[in-house]
């Protein structure tokens, strides 16, 4: 079965290499990472003490990883960690935050940079990289030159030939914060008999919820093996003491972790005009076809009598789309009326700052920058998290309600079903169920209107947003404290 999998991973590669060059020619994506996902890892682990390999996706699994990372090293503080990714974002993420990170690292070869040497800390890991492919000789290679104890995987990421050649050196391999939509679990049970024995190579499940762990458990994992910890997502960012604070309170601009730059806090109110009273909608993380239904129902919230002063930022998903969303903006009704400006070409960003006085006034904000959505949600009257009016699968509402922003989301959001579902049933979201253009645009725009002039409704779906990430926390502790009992003894 396993040579069936790899012909069929094969061919399906062979099927999207047009479509992987195309994107690494227009976009620089997939061809720096290439040599990493073949498993030419670089040389530079410390080979002296043992290894947790932590694999997250992107940069919504990494972020889930950070908290989990630093508690590994506290509770185990013999070993080294390294982090894999496998989108460019994830990655970029990943490598800022190590530079940035107090932590003992060992010089580099020749092209491979580090920082310098400092005093280990909590936050040390020692390399970031690419995941390999699942083909058997790139798994082998990059297992040859990491050499790990234990694979930490995020989410559910099953990669048969990895898992497999895993299990062949005893190396234990734990799947963390692991969920199997409904969707999902169909697919795989297509091929039930393969994933029960590609399954039985992991080592140990540490889910998200009760049912996550029926799938799994049907689908051939070892119950006496996987166990139900929660959500590490509710624990990737520390709370803010005071909802309320005023401007001036510290943000960190690269994630929704809270800091003690208030500079950045400060530069954000500066250059981006926030410092006024004026209503302000955050759509967050949008989908190819959502703009238009946003800039749409924004249209109609401005014309609102008393929401006249109302403004909207947009800031898509996938920084590709920058430029097509420009466009969006700049032929849509909604800009005619006060104009709109984009985030990288004002001061901050490295580009000319002289724009900054019309950004004060500007109606509509393209946030076309990484990692600055977390701290623009905390100025937002009004949050939609976007990817959710199409069938996009969702994504995280968990950064708005650090702040006990009123949440609106659509009716797409498999990705975080859970999570929506917990906000939903506490009555801490609005939800748009309709579908159809014209049917989103005028309950949008109903929903944003609502929460612009009810101020106890907004605040009401704040507060409860705010009282769900305090009720399920704790993920963390838990998933930390089954690895330890699971393969602590052994790399102490």
């Amino acid at each position: 079965m396993y040579l069936v999998y790899s012909m069929a991973f094969t061919a399906t590669f062979a099927a999207m290499l047009p479509y992987f060059i195309y994107k690494a020619i227009r976009h620089g994506k997939y061809a720096a990472s290439l040599k990493e996902r073949l498993g030419f890892i670089p040389r530079t682990l410390d080979r002296t003490a043992p290894v947790i390999w932590v694999h997250a996706v992107s940069v919504g699994e990494f972020l889930a990883a950070e908290p989990l990372i630093h508690g590994l090293t506290r509770e185990l503080p013999g070993l080294r960690l390294v982090v894999s990714t496998t989108t460019l974002t994830g990655q970029a993420l990943a490598k800022d935050r190590m530079a940035k990170s107090d932590c003992v690292r060992d010089a580099a070869e020749p092209g491979h940079s580090r920082p310098p040497a400092t005093a280990p800390s909590e936050s040390c890991w020692q390399d970031v990289f690419y995941f390999p492919f699942d083909w058997r000789f790139a798994v082998k290679r990059a297992l040859d030159r990491i050499h790990p104890a234990a694979v930490v995987i995020m989410e559910t990421e099953i990669w048969p030939n990895f898992l497999d050649e895993c299990r062949r050196r005893g190396i234990a391999t734990i799947i963390a914060n692991g969920r199997l939509s409904e969707r999902s679990f169909s697919r795989y049970r297509l091929a039930r008999r393969f994933m029960r024995q590609v399954l039985r190579s992991v080592t140990l499940f540490l889910v998200q919820t009760r049912a996550d762990l029926e799938r799994v458990i049907l689908l051939g994992a070892d119950p006496v093996r996987a166990s139900v910890c929660g959500n590490l997502k509710y624990d990737a960012a520390r709370l803010p003491a005071a909802v309320s604070a005023e401007p001036g309170s510290s943000l960190e601009h690269r994630s929704p972790v809270v800091s003690s730059n208030a500079a950045v806090h400060e530069d954000l109110i500066r250059v981006l005009g926030l410092h006024g009273p004026a209503r302000l909608i955050v759509a967050g993380s949008t989908a190819d076809g959502e703009e238009e239904i946003l800039l749409a129902a924004f249209l109609r919230v401005i014309r609102t009598p008393g929401l006249g002063d109302a403004r909207l930022t947009l800031a898509p998903r996938r920084p590709e789309r920058f430029d097509e969303v420009a466009r969006i903006i700049s032929g849509s009704s909604a800009a005619s009326d006060g104009g709109w400006v984009r985030r990288s070409r004002v001061g901050g960003q490295g580009a000319p700052g002289g724009l900054a006085n019309d950004v004060a006034t500007a109606r509509i904000i393209l946030l076309d920058s990484i990692g600055e959505l977390a701290s623009i949600y905390r100025f937002a009257s009004v949050v939609f998290v976007g990817g959710s009016l199409v069938p996009a699968g969702g994504h995280n509402i968990i950064e708005p309600a650090l702040f006990a922003k009123p949440i609106i989301v659509g009716p797409y959001t498999d990705n975080f079903r859970q999570v929506t579902n917990d906000f939903a049933e506490a009555g801490a979201l609005a939800r748009i169920e309709v579908t159809g253009r014209r049917a989103q645009v005028e309950s949008l725009a109903t929903t944003m209107t609502w929460l612009l002039t009810d101020k106890g409704a907004a605040e009401s779906l704040g507060a409860g947003a705010r009282r769900i990430l305090e009720m399920n926390r704790g993920a963390t502790g838990r998933t930390i404290a089954a690895i330890r009992s699971t393969i602590g003894q052994g790399i102490r």
